[in-house]
């Protein structure tokens, strides 16, 4: 893999990942919302991953990409668990591997639909030899 590309593939995954290390490295995110606080933390989580998840799976294979997130997902939890007011918890995990899932699927949706809007339709005999299908040339009354 030539230099750019190996940089244009990967170089974006450590930012995000740089990005994501820095907000786990503020101590007490909370905002006083109440059960609220709680479920934009966890779409905060959720969000963080998918975009993980898609940014490895320009990398890396869907499955790979999948194990790498879940792993980042971990040291993560654990850095949370030395940052004074943040706590590294299980549950967390699960929800960034499922953000991760999200990510990938969301990925290869994009990927494939524009592969299928690529593909252009097979030419009939008559249109490849320049004729319409009614039987008259292109021009022809």
């Amino acid at each position: 893999m030539p230099a750019t590309r190996l940089a244009a593939t990967w170089l974006p995954v450590v930012a995000w990942a740089a990005v994501i290390f820095a907000l786990s490295s503020i101590p007490s995110l909370g905002t006083g919302l109440g059960v609220w606080d709680v479920v934009l933390r966890k779409l905060a989580h959720l969000t963080e991953f998918a975009i993980l998840g898609a940014l490895l799976t320009r990398a890396v294979a869907p499955l790979a990409a999948f194990a790498l997130g879940v792993i980042y997902a971990v040291t993560d939890e654990v850095h949370q668990h030395f940052v004074p007011g943040r706590a590294g918890r299980p549950v967390d995990v699960a929800i960034d591997a499922l953000g991760v899932a999200i990510g990938i699927a969301a990925l290869r949706h994009v990927a494939a639909r524009r592969a299928s809007d690529d593909v252009q339709p097979v030419p009939s005999a008559a249109e490849r030899s320049g004729r319409r299908a009614g039987g008259t040339a292109p021009g022809d009354p």
